[in-house]
């Protein structure tokens, strides 16, 4: 099996699978509890937390979460709740994922004035009009890191100090959330400086159904879920111990070498471009063709994706042809595959219907080889030339 749909999920480190198996077989108590047991399961939580902690900006609190939809939610609904009486306006992007835009659009529908960027043809935030959108009514931004189709790096550094000036300027407080879901793990967000940054353990080979919020250092939030208290009464409910603790083991490996991992898998994206743009003709780059390696390089793409289009081709049809190889890639988010339409993201790119369909995804991880990328683009090679020597595109 050739796995090369990393920005879907990611498998687990081994570690990460042996840590939480320990713990659910000897260390399962309630950390709520107050005897011995429930105190040592509080412990390997608060430890986790720390590890977490130490992977990015200093003095933020880490909110545990069931993954990045949750956090995407808790950050926004939370803000909104916060700043209620200083203003009715929401900025995001056309490009975020649908745990940000289906948010806004459920606020949207409440009434508040939720305003969408518009990307330029390479899928990255056009500051201009970030800057145009924002008024003295405006008490949220809501933009990803790293956009989990085409892997564009968006100019969030720059937006956000484009709010710090305005808040100084206007006496606003306008709150800055920032997804990297697909960033975390893959570049260095040691020194971001966002007020909310969300992430799920599953895209950076931790265990599906946990994630986390982080809350800088003086903004405080109103309850999330209300319950038991937990997580200092932001979001209660029962922590996932084992989860929590497995996805703090895949933080500190992934997190602590994003250089090395980018460095990889910028390799793994070259060596599979080359090789299909030497076999086949009509092969577009979706996105920016150049990789980044740091939240500073934004308009490049974080090396982990790249997004093609195979001109007339169906990428339905290819990803299909590659499974029966047991090379598994995707026609984008996950978390839209089960929705009708073209990409909202490569729409929002200004890309035409039949650029559209003829796209496929390739997310890269650590533990995938030269010799695998080698191995799918021959077989990508071979589908996409079977598909049009078939003249099947209507």
């Amino acid at each position: 099996m050739i796995y090369l749909d990393n920005s879907a999920t990611t498998r687990p480190y081994d570690e990460v699978i042996e840590r939480m198996t320990e713990l659910m077989k000897n260390e399962y108590g309630n950390p709520s509890s107050l005897y011995t047991f429930g105190i040592k399961a509080l412990e390997i939580l608060e430890q986790a937390r720390r590890t977490i902690a130490g992977t990015l900006p200093p003095g933020g609190r880490i909110v545990f979460t069931s993954g990045g939809t949750e956090s995407d939610n808790m950050a926004i609904f939370s803000a909104v709740r916060k700043n209620r009486r200083n203003g009715r306006r929401i900025i995001t992007t056309a490009a975020e994922h649908p745990a940000v835009t289906e948010a806004c659009r459920r606020l949207a529908e409440d009434g508040w004035d939720v305003v969408y960027v518009p990307t330029d043809a390479e899928g990255v935030m056009e500051l201009s009009a970030f800057e145009e959108a924002l008024n003295e009514e405006t008490i949220l931004v809501t933009a990803m890191a790293v956009n989990n189709e085409t892997g564009a790096i968006m100019p969030v550094l720059e937006a956000y100090r484009i709010v710090q000036e305005y808040n100084k300027k206007h006496g606003t407080k306008i709150l800055f959330h920032c997804d990297a879901v697909q960033a975390y793990g893959k570049l260095d967000l040691r020194e971001a400086p966002f007020d909310m940054i969300s992430a799920s353990a599953h895209k950076f080979h931790g265990p599906k159904g946990v994630g986390f919020l982080y809350v800088k250092k003086g903004v405080v939030l109103p309850p999330h879920l209300l319950g038991g208290g937990q997580e200092s009464g932001y979001r209660s409910g029962t922590e996932n111990v084992p989860g929590i603790a497995g996805m703090a083991v895949a933080a500190a490996r992934a997190a602590g070498h994003t250089e090395e991992t980018a460095a990889h898998t910028e390799k793994l994206g070259e060596t599979l471009l080359r090789i299909l743009t030497e076999s086949l003709d009509d092969v577009r780059v979706n996105g920016p063709r150049e990789a980044g390696r740091s939240l500073k390089d934004a308009g490049k793409r974080c090396p982990s994706v790249l997004n093609l289009s195979f001109l007339k081709t169906r990428g339905e049809v290819l990803l299909h042809t590659l499974e029966r190889d047991e090379i598994f890639v995707s026609t984008g988010s996950a978390c839209s595959s089960h929705k009708t339409g073209d990409s909202k993201v490569l729409q929002a790119m200004g890309m035409n219907h039949r650029e559209i369909e003829g796209a496929l995804r390739f997310s890269f991880s650590e533990q995938n080889t030269e010799e695998e990328i080698c191995e799918a683009a021959a077989k990508v090679v071979e589908a996409v030339q079977a598909f049009r020597r078939l003249g099947s595109f209507r």
